[in-house]
């Protein structure tokens, strides 16, 4: 067994997981919490963030505004463009008031640059986002959505123009705090691929529903809730520089970088070995998908809970 012992809010908690060797899932050790991007680390991480309300996903204040926020920040705009672009597109939707934008409105709104963080932006493919968040819209009002289970609203979702599975299941997420569906983007791939949960040739282009099936299995025996461990993972590999994130995981899962980077820990593991502690180099065989030293305070420190 190993503990986890977190400061959460004015309190001090206690998380025991398995051994590091047992198997969360088949084939997908547990590793050690401290070691960064194991599937302990994930779990305690979660465990971390707390237990949110429904409403502390949401970005909008009804299904329509949620629908625009997730269908203009999803397609590989960054997270601050998105949310520039949805703050223009929800106020003039609260100005008319029917739910409903114009194609002509929603591209003059988009095509104007953006401020992102003092900076002047333009927003990538206007007019195609904004035809498709207006015939979206209009879609939106012929699904009953209060009827709905969240697996059907997602796959009711999925029929508006612009809407693939990872923005329909971002949308139920956002607005029902669901654990029955998982977003999919490039951060959950990631670190799902680096601990073993996905293949590494995984494409949620081609297997979307059996690749959220092993993600939801996953946070079903971690006893972890699929809307936290996607929120946690999502804002902590978005957060770790390519630099970093080569230097704790193995080569299959690294990016491609023509400089050259330093053996995560060399250092480290060497400073250890000194003072007479049990130190792991980089010859030793690591943690699933990871690279750390020894069994001491690991380099976790650096990735901060959600």
């Amino acid at each position: 067994m190993q503990r986890v012992v977190a400061r959460i809010g004015e309190r001090y908690g206690f998380l025991d997981l398995p051994d590091p060797e047992e198997d969360v899932v088949p084939g997908v050790a547990w590793g050690r919490f401290e070691h960064p991007l194991t599937a302990a680390f994930w779990v305690s991480q979660a465990w971390m963030a707390g237990e949110p309300e429904p409403a502390d996903f949401r970005l909008g204040r009804t299904l329509a505004e949620e629908l625009a926020a997730c269908l203009l920040g999803g397609h590989g705009a960054p997270a601050e463009v998105g949310l520039a672009a949805y703050g223009r597109i929800r106020n003039a939707l609260a100005q008319r008031g029917d739910g409903l934008l114009p194609a002509e409105v929603a591209e003059q709104l988009l095509t104007e640059p953006l401020d992102v963080d003092g900076r002047r932006v333009l927003y990538r493919f206007a007019k195609q986002r904004a035809r498709h968040l207006a015939e979206a819209l209009d879609g939106l009002r012929r699904i009953d959505a209060d009827a709905l289970a969240d697996v059907a609203l997602r796959e009711a979702l999925r029929t508006l123009p612009g809407i693939g599975p990872k923005t329909a299941s971002w949308i139920v997420r956002n607005r029902r705090g669901s654990d029955a569906v998982a977003i999919l983007d490039v951060h959950i791939m990631r670190a799902c691929r680096v601990m073993g949960v996905f293949p590494d040739d995984a494409d949620p282009g081609r297997g979307y529903v059996e690749l959220e099936r092993r993600f939801l299995a996953f946070c079903e025996a971690a006893q972890a809730r699929a809307s936290v461990m996607d929120a946690t993972m999502w804002a902590t590999m978005r957060g770790i520089s390519p630099r970093l994130y080569n230097r704790i995981v193995d080569p299959p899962h690294r990016f491609a970088d023509k400089r050259r980077v330093t053996t995560g820990g060399e250092r480290e593991c060497r400073a250890a070995a000194a003072d007479g502690t049990r130190a792991r180099h980089s010859q030793a065989a690591p943690q699933r998908g990871t690279r750390a030293c020894g069994s001491g305070a690991g380099r976790s420190t650096a990735l901060k809970p959600a």
